[in-house]
């Protein structure tokens, strides 16, 4: 399974009609491209607990995760209409962003990850 990972920050000044056009445009992506197996959003949350919580420079406030069934679904919806509609929205919506792609397996098949 391929995982595409996507933190952002919104920008500070983003409008309410801002905001839910990025969501009008995630959700129509996450309808209409076919190769998407899952597409998830959330909101960080905030536990208050020493530790990684507080060493964070940047406040991602939201993910999107997005399952594949392989890296020809991940190609094939990074192609996508759907994809670039919701990119120029993303793009224009965020103060900061990370996007990356990982192989994810189950913690039993690991060390498949590590061989050569």
């Amino acid at each position: 399974m391929i995982a595409h990972v996507v933190l952002f920050a919104p920008k500070p000044d983003l409008a309410d009609s801002e905001r839910r056009a990025l969501l009008d445009a995630l959700t129509s992506a996450a309808s209409e491209i076919p190769s998407i197996r899952r597409f998830r959003v959330g909101r960080r949350v905030r536990h208050g607990l020493p530790g990684y919580e507080q060493a964070m420079r940047i406040d991602f406030e939201y993910v999107v995760l997005i399952e594949f069934d392989d890296e020809a679904g991940l190609r094939a919806y990074l192609q996508h209409p759907s994809h670039a509609a919701a990119g120029r929205f993303f793009t224009t919506s965020s103060s900061a962003a990370l996007a990356y792609d990982y192989e994810v397996v189950e913690a039993s098949d690991a060390k498949r990850l590590i061989e050569p």
